[in-house]
Order: C-alpha cells, then structure tokens, then sequence
C-alpha cells in the first residue's frame, strides 16, 4: 500500500484487523474525553514560522542515554502487539532498528523477550509492570538484563485498568468463556488475510512474558483477568528505589502528569521521566500531554535535576507534533497507536513506513520554523 499519512494507515489497519483488536488500540478510558483531548490539544499548539534562515543542512539525530538516535523518536511499548502481525513484536523491533530509533517491548507482549532479543539486530527497552508477584518482577528485571535491554521503563500510571467501554462492546473483555470466544473467531473470520496470517501462522497467541503465570494455553479472557487480579495497588516510590537498586542501566518512569511526581521519580534516580496519560487509556479527564509538559520540564529543571530527559507521548500522529512537544520541553517523543496502526496495515514495512512519514514531515516542519538541528528547538519554535 501507499501511504501519505500515519491516518492512511489508521484506514487500512481497520480494514484488516478483527474489530475487537482495532477497538483495543483504538479506545481509551470511559467516554474518551481525554483521548480525544490528547489529539485536539497537538493540533491547537501553534508554530511560528520563519523565513529566510538558511534551512539546506537540517539535521533530525540526537542523543539519548549516550546513543545515538536518527530522530528524536521512540516506540512506545504496546500490550498484545504480536496479535496486530504475525509476531508483531519481533517486526516492530526490526523496524526500529532500520529506522535507528529505539523499540520498547511490553511486558504483556505476545512475543517473549527472548524470541525479541534473537530476532532484533539492535538492542531494545523492556517495559515494566508492577505486579503483585514480586518474584515475577525481579525475573522481568533479570530477563531484560540477560537480553541485553538498554533501559528499563516502568509504567507506573496503571495499579488497575482503566474502564474502557470499546473493549467491553466488541467482545474483547466482558465476555469470557465459550461465548467471547466464538464471538471473537466470527470476527476474525471476517479478515481472512489476519485469520491466516496472524490467526493461524501467528501462534503461540499466548502472552510470551506473562504465560509461566498463566499457563501456556490462556487466552484473552485469562489474560484480563489476570491483570484485574495481579496489578499492584500498593506499589510506591520505595519500589522504585528497589528497582533502582536491581538495575544499572537508564531507568524510565513513565505515566506521569504532575510535576510533584516528576521530582520524586528524579529524586528515585531515574534517568528520565516519560510525561504520559497512557494514550488516554486510564483516567478520562487526566491532564493532556500539552497541558503536562510544560510545568513538568520547568520543575524538573528549576529543582536541579536538568540531567533528567523528558519523554513525552499521548495523541501524536505528525512529525509535526514532535515538533510541538519538543517546543514545549521535551527531550524525545515516545508513539504508540502511529507505529501499531502501521503494524496492523502492513507488517514490518508499514512500522518503518510510519517512521519515514514521521521524519519527513518533522524535517519540512523544522525547516519552516527556521530550525536546523533537534538541539535548537525550544519554546521560541512557539508562536
């Protein structure tokens, strides 16, 4: 397929996908305000544009953790991936590594880390959940370590799951046993190139990290109810000094709104604070990542921690939204519905496809604001 836009390959992913997965990426928490807002918020942000500034050499690459970065973009870590392509996960990877740009695998990843690491040429990032289990999280730890995962992110905005209508409407929770099971075959069936591709030749659907907890043969509806059951609603800062203490490599705290909780994640020793509202997925009426960079960048720096990146992900679509949210302080953008809509429409090749789109239309945004490197881009790129 051709595609001039991360919306294009929106459109064909819902072509191809069984509806309850496309609903799954699609929705967000209740009645998707903030969702939505995330969007809206991107596209209210204005950009001053400038002429005459000798724009020939514009460079996209950055530094991030000591590497190097073809652009100031990461791939955020998305639950059941795998299900979008067939090992979607392993191809994500892949597609980052073309792309120079680094890939962070979920912990509730259809693909294991192992078959990720042996698959990937470049070294990735390991999502983190906190789970009740902390033997399992001390084995999470140890299994990035021995993959060779140069940073570890925790997720630490979810101590249960949002409430999300889409995925209770479609059949994909809410609907256990024999009957969201037939329910979600008569829509896979629907897309018989997914059905063959994925359905068949895409096994074990199991989720790789997770199934020594679950079983080897769980499926969705195990899988829910396991994350309604294990998720950790007691988790606090002195877990992150642990984690802190068990790994030495780049720490990521990601899921955080408030500038409070951005200096205690750096008082914690992370070497990054990820700004995000989990792409509207968990508190509807949250913060939208425009509204949260801002005062969190300007904490973070006032308060002596400037060595801390910010990250910052939620409702980005454009290169031109990187743009934005690097204006507004961030050091690098974290996607996840770009890349995973690319994933769904045409494997490894439309997760780079989207990355490509990303830096060209980052490269013509830049250039007509008058910038020429990632390092120039601050709040007078704002109009």
């Amino acid at each position: 397929m051709i595609a001039a836009s991360i919306e294009d390959y929106r459109r064909a992913a819902r072509t191809r996908t069984p509806h309850f997965l496309f609903e799954y990426v699609e929705g967000g928490a209740n009645e998707e305000v903030t969702l939505r807002r995330n969007i809206e918020g991107l596209a209210g942000v204005s950009l001053r544009q400038r002429v005459m500034r000798d724009v020939r050499d514009t460079e996209l690459s950055t530094e991030l953790f000591g590497n190097k970065l073809s652009m100031p973009i990461i791939l955020s870590p998305v639950g059941l991936a795998g299900m979008y392509a067939r090992r979607g996960e392993t191809l994500a990877a892949q597609a980052a590594a073309a792309q120079g740009v680094p890939f962070c695998l979920s912990t509730v990843s259809v693909c294991p880390i192992k078959e990720v690491a042996a698959a990937s040429p470049a070294p990735f990032w390991f999502q983190l959940y906190m789970v009740r289990d902390r033997g399992f999280v001390r084995s999470m730890i140890d299994a990035a370590r021995e993959a060779g995962c140069t940073a570890l992110t925790v997720t630490v905005d979810m101590p249960l799951p949002g409430y999300r209508y889409r995925d209770i409407r479609s059949g994909l929770a809410g609907a256990p046993g024999l009957f969201g099971q037939l329910r979600r075959l008569s829509q896979a069936l629907r897309r018989p190139e997914w059905a063959v591709n994925v359905g068949l030749r895409g096994k074990p659907h199991t989720l790789g990290n997770v199934a020594p907890l679950l079983g080897p043969h769980a499926g969705l509806g195990e899988f829910f109810a396991w994350v309604a059951a294990n998720f950790d609603q007691s988790v606090t800062w002195a877990d992150i000094e642990a984690i802190r203490a068990e790994w030495s490599g780049p720490l990521i705290i990601k899921g955080l709104l408030d500038p409070d909780d951005a200096l205690e994640a750096a008082r914690c020793g992370a070497d990054a604070v990820a700004v995000s509202n989990h792409g509207g997925r968990q508190l509807d009426g949250a913060l939208t990542t425009v509204e949260a960079v801002p005062p969190v960048a300007e904490s973070v720096a006032r308060e002596g921690f400037g060595n801390v990146r910010i990250i910052a992900d939620g409702g980005v679509r454009t290169g031109t939204d990187v743009l934005r949210l690097l204006a507004l302080g961030a050091h690098s953008v974290a996607i996840g519905r770009a890349w995973l809509y690319g994933l769904a429409a045409d494997g490894q090749r439309g997760v780079e496809g989207a990355l490509k789109i990303l830096e060209a239309e980052l490269r013509v945004a830049m250039a007509l604001t008058g910038l020429r490197s990632i390092s120039e881009i601050n709040r007078d790129a704002l109009a």
